[in-house]
């Protein structure tokens, strides 16, 4: 029986290459839209007859983790895999208070600036993802990448310079509290490049599988969390506000639900493309999340806005189509290229 050529195995190689990033686009979009919809919708939006605010972020995080943890532990189970920690705990917990910082400040924000600015400025998470894997992963990019870095930065400042007058926040009379809007958005990169990064880290450096990164993330994630709320005060104000709520507890039990099922899309996009290829991924969803949004909540945009979001997508998409196709490479080559994330096995 005759062995496939050559051909044929690279072309199936690029098929299935290709489907993959397939079902983790439409897996990031579905879920991180829809998650989008309800974080400013729970944020921004008053409850009840007495037009009450749901202020509490950090029970947000807890809902989240602990609903992911339930079903990654689940699915360890289910697939019989080990329950054990394949990485040290501490290296876990790293991550973990990176995500939860990185997700309270995005909740926060949401007290100051509008999403649509809040989503424009998470393209700039290609930066703090450039820093990171300099610092922590020792890689190289090319001018290009600095270019794209500057554009998005320019597009990025301009969209949250400039906003129109008649967007206001909730919580503080006027208009939005740019300042501390952009402190809390600059918190919220640092630490998103960060966990993103450090998650590729682990899974190049240990046979790590998803949902065991996943569990050990979320468990630590959920300690945690609930220890700040117990400290802060906040945990039995929230369960009260869902409790006289009913429609925003439905509302954090779909967004803990969208989010759980987004981190395993999220991990898997990670696992299989690289923490650079997951933000640029994200880019696509950051702009149909602040189109749904303007409509939506009738968040209204400046003319200097819509530049801005013009040059940073624009920058964006310029950069993906601009793209050679890869090179062929004897099996020689591609061991040489892949040494440097070989040797993370040994040192991670």
């Amino acid at each position: 029986m005759a062995e496939p050529s050559t051909s044929d195995v690279s072309v199936y190689s690029t098929d299935n290459k290709f489907w993959k990033g397939a079902f983790a686009v439409a897996g990031i979009m579905l879920t991180l839209v829809t998650y989008g919809v309800l974080q400013e919708k729970i944020m921004r939006v008053p409850y009840g007859a007495e037009k009450e605010y749901f202020k509490y972020s950090l029970f947000l995080v807890f809902c989240n983790r602990i609903t992911t943890s339930a079903v990654s532990a689940a699915s360890l189970l289910a697939s019989k895999k080990t329950m054990d920690p394949v990485a040290p705990i501490y290296k876990y917990c790293l991550i973990s208070v990176s995500n939860i910082l990185t997700t309270t400040c995005q909740y926060e924000a949401l007290k100051y600036v509008s999403f649509p600015v809040q989503t424009l400025a998470k393209c700039a998470k290609m930066i703090p993802v450039m820093v990171w894997g300099i610092l922590i992963m020792q890689k190289r990019y090319q001018g290009p990448d600095y270019l794209l870095a500057f554009s998005i930065t320019l597009g990025c400042s301009v969209f949250i310079l400039y906003p129109a007058g008649t967007d206001i926040s909730p919580y503080s009379r006027g208009r939005e509290n740019t300042v501390w809007g952009i402190l809390l958005m600059i918190g919220y990169l640092g630490f998103d490049g960060f966990t993103s990064t450090f998650q590729d880290k682990l899974f190049k450096g240990y046979d790590m599988e998803i949902y065991n990164q996943i569990f050990y993330t979320t468990l630590c994630s959920c300690i945690l969390s609930l220890t700040g709320l117990i400290i802060q005060g906040h945990l039995i104000p929230a369960i009260e506000f869902v409790y006289h709520h009913h429609d925003c507890f439905f509302d954090i039990a779909l967004l803990s639900t969208v989010a759980t099922i987004s981190q395993f899309f999220i991990s898997y996009t990670i696992r299989t493309f690289g923490a650079l290829t997951f933000a640029t991924i994200m880019t696509t969803r950051q702009l149909v999340s602040i189109m749904l949004s303007c409509v939506w909540f009738s968040h209204p945009l400046s003319w200097e806005q819509w530049i801005g979001a013009v040059i940073v997508f624009g920058s964006l998409y310029a950069k993906s189509f601009s793209r050679k196709a890869p090179q062929k490479t004897t099996p020689s080559e591609a061991l040489v290229q892949n040494g440097d994330s070989n040797n993370l096995k040994d040192n991670p």
